[in-house]
C-alpha cells in the first residue's frame, strides 16, 4: 500500500478537543441550584469564610481610622507648605474610603456584615490615629499607619493564598495603593525644609 503523499501546505488542522477543566458541567449547575442562598459563594470557595470575614473587619476599620485621620490633618494642616500637603491629605482620604466602600461590600458578598461601630473601629483597626502636632509630624504619622497597612495587608493576602481570589485581587489592588501613598509622604517628609 502507497501512502498518500502530505501537503506540507496543507491548512487542516485537527479537531480541538473539549477543554479538560470543566469535566462535569451538569454537576456545577446542580450545585449551582443546590444552595442558591448564598449568593456568590460556591462550593468551590475554599476559604475559612469567617476568618476572611474578620481580617476584611479589621481592614475595614483600619480604613475609616484612616479616612478620619487623612481628614482631620486636611483641615488642621497650616503653614507655608499647608496647600500642596493638605491636596495630598484629602486626595489619600478619598482613596481610603473607596477602600472601605469596596471592603464592606466585599464582606456582605461573602455573607458577613460590615462592622462601622464607632466603638470597636479604634481598637478593630491596625493603623492608630494619632492627630500630629504639625505639619510636618501628621505625614510623618500619616507614612507610619500607610506602612502598618501594607505589612497588615500583606499578611491577609498571603493568608488568603487562592483560596478567594477575589478577595485576594481586591487586597493586592488596595495594597498597591498604600505603597503609592507611602511612597509619596516618603517624598514630602524628603524633601522637608529645614529638615
Amino acid at each position: 500500500m502507497s501512502a498518500k503523499p502530505v501537503s506540507k501546505l496543507s491548512t487542516h488542522k485537527p479537531a480541538a478537543k473539549p477543554s479538560a477543566f470543566v469535566t462535569d458541567i451538569a454537576a456545577i449547575r446542580a450545585r449551582a441550584r443546590k444552595h442558591i442562598e448564598d449568593g456568590a459563594i460556591t462550593d468551590s470557595y475554599t476559604a475559612d469564610r469567617e476568618a476572611v470575614i474578620r481580617l476584611l473587619n479589621e481592614a475595614l476599620a483600619t480604613e475609616i481610622v484612616c479616612v478620619l485621620r487623612y481628614k482631620r490633618h486636611y483641615f488642621m494642616a497650616s503653614g507655608l507648605m499647608a496647600d500642596a500637603v493638605k491636596s495630598e491629605f484629602l486626595e489619600h482620604a478619598n482613596e481610603e474610603q473607596a477602600h472601605a466602600d469596596l471592603i464592606a461590600e466585599r464582606i456582605v458578598q461573602l455573607g458577613g456584615e460590615p462592622d462601622l461601630n464607632p466603638d470597636v473601629l479604634s481598637k478593630r483597626s491596625h493603623a492608630e490615629y494619632v492627630e500630629g502636632s504639625d505639619l510636618r509630624d501628621m505625614v510623618k504619622e500619616d507614612l507610619v499607619a500607610e506602612r502598618i497597612a501594607i505589612d497588615s495587608y500583606r499578611e491577609i493576602i498571603n493568608f488568603i493564598g487562592d483560596k478567594d481570589t477575589t478577595t485576594k485581587r481586591m487586597m493586592e489592588s488596595i495594597l498597591a495603593q498604600e505603597e503609592e501613598h507611602a511612597d509619596e509622604l516618603a517624598d514630602m517628609l524628603d524633601g522637608w525644609t529645614g529638615r
